[in-house]
């Protein structure tokens, strides 16, 4: 088996330190992720849930075959309101800023849902560079810098030095425009160096065999990005390999899990409330309803 590393590049090459002392996650990571504090049963029409965001009392979501934002109630998951934009389309991420909805296909096209509250909403629509060989499912709104991250479950950039990437763009919010180069540039030279630095030895076992470098894919495959509003760190769910991970503002490795399969089987959106509450949102498979699980922090 080679020895694998996940480098983090911000926005240039990152040298990741061998050290990790005084990361709190590894003395004390604030949620436990096999245990939720609620779960969240999801109706038929959103099994494949796919993105979260929430304002106030309400959590936004939506499927990936209509361009419907489901408004739902955050304690109870009780559909409160539908707010149709598109009658069809494979939707992928969704966020809220102020009195919008941004929605995002596959295809790196942006939804702007105007005063979705309202009974007329009005919708914009903004294309980039980004195609459906990106394969954009991430949306996070970056408060601190009036963007939004995008990130690609499928082709990163096509550079010398990196076969192996996955990409994590940035949609300026001032110009409404998607920037050329990745804000986030994740690699896999090697996982294991990072586990061996970084990870215990309990967590380094029980994932390196899920990063195997294998038909020149990189496993890690972001499927959800939500930004901590306390702490300002970005969480990334990868519905492949199923696994959480956790950087700093800069791109720096704080934190890396596997999800419990049992549990989490196809971990599609996260969020968080503005006490630090975090929700989870994963797909319904075979006979089973999609879910969210919620966490309090410790």
């Amino acid at each position: 088996m080679s020895k694998l590393l996940l480098l983090i590049l911000f926005p240039t090459w990152f040298t990741l330190e061998n050290s990790c002392l005084n990361n709190e996650y590894f003395s004390s990571f604030p949620y436990e992720l096999e245990a939720p504090d609620a779960t969240l049963i999801m109706p038929e029409e959103l099994k494949e849930v796919s993105g979260l965001g929430i304002q106030g009392q309400l959590l936004a979501t939506i499927n990936d075959e209509k361009g419907i934002v489901y408004l739902l109630d955050k304690t109870t998951g009780e559909v409160k309101k539908q707010v149709l934009f598109k009658d069809s389309g494979d939707f992928e991420g969704l966020e809220i800023v102020g009195n919008d909805v941004w929605a995002i296909k596959s295809n790196g096209t942006l939804y702007q849902i105007k005063n979705f509250l309202e009974p007329d909403p009005e919708v914009q629509t903004f294309k980039s560079f980004l195609n459906k060989d990106n394969d954009v499912e991430g949306l996070a709104y970056d408060k601190k810098n009036n963007r939004l991250l995008l990130g690609c479950k499928g082709k990163g950039v096509d550079k010398e030095g990196t076969p192996l990437n996955k990409a994590i763009y940035a949609f300026d919010l001032n110009t409404k425009t998607v920037g050329d180069e990745p804000a986030f540039l994740l690699t896999l030279p090697n996982l294991q160096g990072f586990l061996e630095n970084c990870g215990d030895p309990g967590a380094k076992k029980k994932m390196e065999h899920v990063y195997v470098q294998k038909d020149e894919q990189m496993k890690f495959s972001p499927s959800g990005i939500a930004i901590h509003p306390i702490t300002g760190d970005i969480y990334v769910t990868s519905a492949r390999g199923n696994t959480l991970l956790v950087l700093d503002s800069t791109g720096k490795i704080l934190y890396l899990e596997r999800l419990k399969k049992s549990m989490h089987n196809q971990p599609e959106g996260i969020c968080f409330d503005e006490d630090g509450t975090m929700y989870i949102a994963n797909e319904g498979l075979d006979d089973l309803p999609g879910k969210v699980f919620v966490f309090h922090p410790n």
